[in-house]
Protein backbone atom coordinates (compact mmCIF):
# COMPACT_ATOMS: atom_id res chain seq x y z
CA UNK A 1 0.00 0.00 0.00
CA UNK A 2 1.67 3.52 -0.74
CA UNK A 3 1.43 6.24 1.57
CA UNK A 4 0.37 9.12 0.62
CA UNK A 5 2.01 11.84 0.36
CA UNK A 6 1.66 14.98 2.49
CA UNK A 7 0.73 18.18 1.11
CA UNK A 8 2.25 21.40 1.57
CA UNK A 9 0.66 23.62 4.30
CA UNK A 10 -0.92 26.37 2.97
CA UNK A 11 1.45 28.89 4.95
CA UNK A 12 4.28 27.40 3.77
CA UNK A 13 2.92 27.97 0.36
CA UNK A 14 2.17 31.69 1.08
CA UNK A 15 5.40 32.55 2.55
CA UNK A 16 7.63 30.75 -0.63
CA UNK A 17 5.13 33.23 -2.74
CA UNK A 18 6.08 36.21 -0.33
CA UNK A 19 9.87 35.13 -0.74
CA UNK A 20 9.57 34.82 -4.67
CA UNK A 21 7.63 38.51 -4.79
CA UNK A 22 10.55 39.87 -2.68
CA UNK A 23 13.54 38.32 -5.20
CA UNK A 24 11.71 39.71 -7.91
CA UNK A 25 10.95 43.33 -6.95
CA UNK A 26 14.46 43.33 -5.34
CA UNK A 27 16.11 42.07 -8.53
CA UNK A 28 13.96 44.64 -10.80
CA UNK A 29 15.13 47.63 -8.19
CA UNK A 30 18.81 46.22 -8.77
CA UNK A 31 18.60 46.21 -11.92
CA UNK A 32 17.06 49.84 -12.05
CA UNK A 33 13.71 48.68 -13.73
CA UNK A 34 11.26 51.81 -13.72
CA UNK A 35 7.71 52.09 -12.87
CA UNK A 36 7.02 48.63 -11.06
CA UNK A 37 4.25 47.54 -9.91
CA UNK A 38 2.71 44.72 -8.00
CA UNK A 39 -0.70 43.40 -8.42
CA UNK A 40 -2.16 40.92 -6.26
CA UNK A 41 -4.57 38.46 -8.02
CA UNK A 42 -6.23 36.94 -5.67
CA UNK A 43 -9.70 36.06 -6.13
CA UNK A 44 -9.13 37.21 -9.79
CA UNK A 45 -7.49 34.55 -11.71
CA UNK A 46 -6.02 31.40 -11.01
CA UNK A 47 -3.20 31.92 -13.19
CA UNK A 48 -0.96 33.19 -10.06
CA UNK A 49 -0.39 34.95 -6.98
CA UNK A 50 0.87 37.75 -8.31
CA UNK A 51 1.75 40.01 -11.41
CA UNK A 52 4.68 42.41 -11.35
CA UNK A 53 5.05 44.75 -14.00
CA UNK A 54 7.80 47.35 -14.82
CA UNK A 55 9.65 49.10 -17.92
CA UNK A 56 13.14 49.13 -19.32
CA UNK A 57 14.78 52.16 -20.85
CA UNK A 58 15.13 50.08 -23.88
CA UNK A 59 15.46 46.90 -26.02
CA UNK A 60 18.76 45.71 -24.36
CA UNK A 61 17.81 46.76 -20.73
CA UNK A 62 14.69 45.09 -20.88
CA UNK A 63 16.13 41.70 -22.19
CA UNK A 64 19.20 42.41 -19.46
CA UNK A 65 16.78 43.39 -16.58
CA UNK A 66 14.48 39.81 -17.32
CA UNK A 67 17.30 37.71 -18.47
CA UNK A 68 19.33 38.53 -14.66
CA UNK A 69 16.11 37.86 -13.04
CA UNK A 70 15.30 34.60 -14.59
CA UNK A 71 18.95 33.60 -13.26
CA UNK A 72 18.17 34.71 -10.00
CA UNK A 73 15.12 32.79 -9.91
CA UNK A 74 16.54 29.52 -10.68
CA UNK A 75 20.07 30.31 -8.51
CA UNK A 76 17.75 31.05 -5.60
CA UNK A 77 16.10 27.36 -5.70
CA UNK A 78 12.68 28.87 -7.90
CA UNK A 79 13.23 26.75 -10.49
CA UNK A 80 13.48 27.20 -14.28
CA UNK A 81 10.76 29.81 -15.24
CA UNK A 82 9.29 29.79 -18.75
CA UNK A 83 10.28 32.72 -20.92
CA UNK A 84 9.23 34.43 -24.07
CA UNK A 85 10.15 37.40 -25.78
CA UNK A 86 14.03 37.95 -24.54
CA UNK A 87 15.27 38.16 -27.88
CA UNK A 88 12.75 41.04 -29.31
CA UNK A 89 13.39 42.98 -26.13
CA UNK A 90 10.53 44.41 -26.70
CA UNK A 91 7.78 43.06 -23.75
CA UNK A 92 9.31 39.98 -21.78
CA UNK A 93 7.21 37.32 -19.74
CA UNK A 94 8.57 35.20 -16.80
CA UNK A 95 6.05 32.86 -15.51
CA UNK A 96 7.72 31.79 -12.63
CA UNK A 97 4.17 30.14 -11.15
CA UNK A 98 2.94 31.77 -8.43
CA UNK A 99 4.55 35.45 -9.79
CA UNK A 100 4.29 36.29 -13.53
CA UNK A 101 6.34 39.23 -14.22
CA UNK A 102 6.15 41.54 -17.09
CA UNK A 103 8.80 43.77 -18.46
CA UNK A 104 7.95 46.11 -20.70
CA UNK A 105 9.81 48.71 -23.23
CA UNK A 106 7.51 52.44 -21.67
CA UNK A 107 5.64 52.59 -25.33
CA UNK A 108 4.93 48.62 -25.11
CA UNK A 109 3.20 49.02 -22.06
CA UNK A 110 1.50 52.10 -22.37
CA UNK A 111 0.26 50.22 -25.37
CA UNK A 112 -0.96 47.35 -23.89
CA UNK A 113 -2.20 48.72 -20.38
CA UNK A 114 -2.19 45.64 -18.37
CA UNK A 115 -1.92 47.18 -14.77
CA UNK A 116 -4.94 49.00 -15.67
CA UNK A 117 -6.77 46.16 -16.66
CA UNK A 118 -5.85 43.58 -13.66
CA UNK A 119 -6.24 46.42 -10.66
CA UNK A 120 -9.78 47.00 -12.11
CA UNK A 121 -12.41 46.27 -9.73
CA UNK A 122 -14.73 43.81 -11.16
CA UNK A 123 -17.38 42.00 -9.96
CA UNK A 124 -16.60 38.50 -9.68
CA UNK A 125 -19.91 37.43 -11.09
CA UNK A 126 -18.49 39.30 -14.31
CA UNK A 127 -15.04 37.95 -14.55
CA UNK A 128 -15.37 35.44 -17.73
CA UNK A 129 -13.51 32.03 -17.40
Amino acid sequence: MKKATPKKPVAAEISKTAAMLALVLKSLDEDKAEDVVSINLAGKTPIADYMVVASGRSQRHVSAVADHLVRRLKETGFGAAHVEGMRQGDWVLIDSGDVVIHVFRPEVREFYRLEKMWLADIPADQIAV
